[in-house]
């Protein structure tokens, strides 16, 4: 190999190299924007969401759709947790901004003086938490709670209370593991 021939092969390796590098710096820059801005993969830690979501369920979560538009009742969200930041809850969206949510003694959720008609949480609420008196809910506050409702901490006790729209990280959108479970978690809107 003359000399030439081995410069123009170091230039075309020191080339092949830059666009490679550059190729890599991409794709960590789109996935760092996607993760941040868009969706991101999150697991299930616990059984408050039994029976539509169990301990090590993985999801993927939209964290673009509340950007354009309002959460919606019955939505999966997920906030941080308002005593640690590093915990994250995952819950059902139950009240509205601007409603009224009571829990009566026969465990029945009522908005606005209406019973809640409902598939998520079968169990009769064993505790009504702060909803025993009616909650009323501010002009950008959600009532959470998980469907597994005698054991979830979420807006029925102080440790958690009335969630803000800022605090959503997004919507639980796909259950993506276990695989034979693989389903879209966003409800049917009828």
């Amino acid at each position: 190999m003359t000399i030439e021939e081995e410069l123009e092969k170091r230039e075309k390796n020191k080339k092949d190299g830059i666009e490679l590098l550059l190729y890599i710096v991409c794709l960590v820059a789109l996935s760092f924007f996607i993760v941040t801005f868009i969706g991101q993969r999150t697991v299930v830690n616990g059984s408050s969401m039994n029976n539509t979501l169990h301990d090590g369920d993985s999801l993927i979560i939209d964290k673009i759709s509340y950007r354009f538009s309002d959460p919606k009742r019955f939505d999966i969200v997920v906030f941080p947790s308002p005593e640690d930041d590093d915990t994250y809850y995952i819950k059902r969206i139950i009240g509205l901004p601007g409603e009224e949510v009571f829990i009566d003694t026969d465990g029945s959720i009522y908005i606005n003086g209406e019973k809640l008609k409902e598939n998520y949480g079968k169990d009769t609420i064993l505790d009504a938490g702060r909803a025993g008196n009616t909650v009323v809910l501010g002009k950008d506050e959600y009532f959470v709670m998980g469907d597994n409702r005698n054991n979830s901490l979420d807006s029925r006790f102080d440790e958690v209370g009335n969630i803000h729209k800022k605090d959503f990280i997004g919507r639980a959108w796909l259950l993506i593991y276990p695989f034979n479970q693989f389903k879209n978690l966003i409800p049917d809107r009828d």
